[in-house]
């Protein structure tokens, strides 16, 4: 057995086959949502959590550690996005992308921090590519996920003589069912499928990967 694990947005197409590469890999593993968490392949589903809220992450981590005992690993795979200009776009966007995708990699990785601590566990947060630069339409989501690496590199420095490994994978498009609906005339076989991102982040959690923390790596296909 590799450990617990807990992966949030678990119900989402990156998080249900992380949750998959992962069993199959020994994990046993917690799926995080707001949504619903289906039972398969997860050793505890905590569905209804609002990762933007403390107080519910926090009564999520009681359940982990009522539960199961410890934690070795945390995926913050919970997210969002969204393509608009600047001048055409709206401020509510940027504070809504920063909620989903820095606010949750934040609360889910504080309320967890004690039990990863207990067993010098290791975190991987789910960054993007366009975090490094950004295009047109992408500012708000590329400021949010310069967040998450932000995130990254700083609990990494803080962590790392307590032996809690913190890195991010930052990919280009997932060759997801809502991508390929977005942009119908792409070549899918440039993209990174997420049972190939998935298998990134079962390395970064591995014994394999020690040595590593506070690195941001580039999965892009090629994109």
């Amino acid at each position: 057995m590799a450990g617990i694990v807990a992966v949030t947005g678990a119900a989402g197409a990156l998080g249900r086959k992380a949750v998959e590469i992962l069993s199959a890999a020994g994990w046993s593993v917690v799926g995080i949502d707001l949504g619903d968490v289906a039972p398969d392949g997860v050793a505890l589903a905590l569905g209804g959590v609002d990762l933007t809220d403390e107080a519910a992450m926090t009564t999520a981590a009681a359940r982990i550690e009522g539960e199961l005992g410890r934690l070795d690993g945390l995926v913050n795979i919970a997210g969002g996005f969204a393509w608009e200009t600047v001048a055409d776009g709206s401020v509510a966007t940027w504070d809504r992308l920063y909620a989903m995708n820095v606010r949750t990699a934040l609360i889910a990785s504080r309320a967890l921090l004690p039990l990863l601590r207990a067993n010098q566990g290791a975190i991987v947060n789910i960054g993007a590519a366009a975090s490094v630069k950004a295009g047109a339409g992408m500012g708000a989501y590329a400021a949010s996920k310069s967040g998450v690496a932000r995130l990254t590199e700083a609990l990494a420095e803080e962590l790392k003589d307590e032996g809690v490994r913190v890195n991010a994978i930052l990919p280009s498009i997932l060759d997801t069912p809502a991508n390929r609906a977005d942009m119908p005339d792409a070549d899918y076989a440039k993209w990174v499928s997420p049972a190939q991102l998935a298998g990134v982040v079962a390395f970064l959690l591995s014994a394999d990967a020690t040595p590593i923390t506070g690195a941001l790596i580039p999965v892009t296909g090629r994109v």
